[in-house]
């Protein structure tokens, strides 16, 4: 991590996600009812998805920070990829429903012209969940959580999509009334994709693919410049929420006694644990060699 406040900005920033998505859900939807805008009153309801995406994230990170029991001897953490799914189907529904919804107003042809008043709104919406989208990427990152990073983009999409409604009202109050109702179909579907690429990235968490090159790489030498270390047969890693868990095969040398080995693997996993923040597990096999022969 960058700085010692991520790790605290980690237990705060869903609690903010919370109050602006409740703050957002609550202004634009009075403010989309007042001024006849029925892409505001779509951004309205996927800021209340959005609430409960952050309730759904806050409870995943509180589960995800219990240590490893019996039943779950490697940790809670992959639950933060099961909260971002559960994420990513909030968003892939609720806008199928906007999209619904704003179909069949046009079809039905009740097709109003907004208040000018709501491109305000659109346009507050859109700074603010940009800045919110900022700061979770951030303290997502520097922590590598799943779920705060899935929030962060969630955040990014509404941005987007407030930019799209802040468009449509712009073109629905210069004379294109059926523009405001586009506006909330393209918002719809720019959020079933984004819900789907959450999942697909949860997927791949789930199925244990491997941590970042560079990650493994770093491992790679730290391990290797380890005094008694003759080389490594076999090194591979994978997240687990937040965490990542390291196995690895080393070369020693079959002459040395077995506390010797341990203490090798011991430095190893020091030294790995100390450089690399995420490592909470370093599981190490050794294997003897001759020296001599090698």
């Amino acid at each position: 991590m960058k700085f010692d406040e991520c790790k605290a900005c980690r237990d705060e920033v869903v609690w903010w996600a919370f109050f602006v998505n409740v703050a957002q859900t609550t202004y634009k939807g009075l403010l989309g009812f007042m001024t006849g805008s029925a892409a505001l009153i779509a951004d309205a309801m996927h800021s209340g998805a959005d609430v409960a995406a952050s309730l759904v994230t806050i409870f995943s990170l509180r589960l995800s920070s219990r240590p490893a029991d019996e039943k779950y001897p490697y940790g809670y953490g992959n639950i933060q990829y099961i909260s971002s799914s559960i994420v990513g189907l909030i968003l892939i529904f609720g806008a199928l429903y906007l999209i619904y919804e704003s179909a069949m107003k046009i079809f039905m042809g009740e097709i109003g012209t907004p208040n000018p008043v709501a491109l305000l709104g659109a346009a507050i919406s859109a700074l603010t969940n940009e800045i919110m989208f900022r700061y979770q990427n951030c303290v997502g990152t520097e922590n590598k959580s799943p779920a705060i990073i899935a929030n962060a983009w969630d955040n990014r999409s509404d941005a987007i999509s407030s930019l799209a409604v802040l468009v449509g009202i712009l073109l629905a109050v210069v004379g294109f009334p059926i523009m405001d109702g586009i506006a909330a179909i393209a918002v719809g579907i720019l959020v079933i994709r984004i819900g789907i690429e959450l999942n697909m990235e949860a997927l791949y968490g789930l199925m244990d693919t491997t941590i970042e090159l560079d990650d493994l790489k770093s491992v790679y030498h730290i391990a290797l410049e380890t005094p008694g270390v003759h080389g490594i047969s076999m090194l591979r890693g994978r997240n687990v929420g937040e965490d990542v868990q390291i196995e690895m095969e080393v070369y020693i040398d079959k002459n040395l006694k077995v506390f010797e080995g341990e203490l090798i693997a011991d430095a190893i996993s020091d030294k790995i644990k100390e450089e690399e923040a995420h490592v909470v597990d370093v599981f190490i096999g050794l294997s003897p060699i001759d020296i001599e022969k090698k």
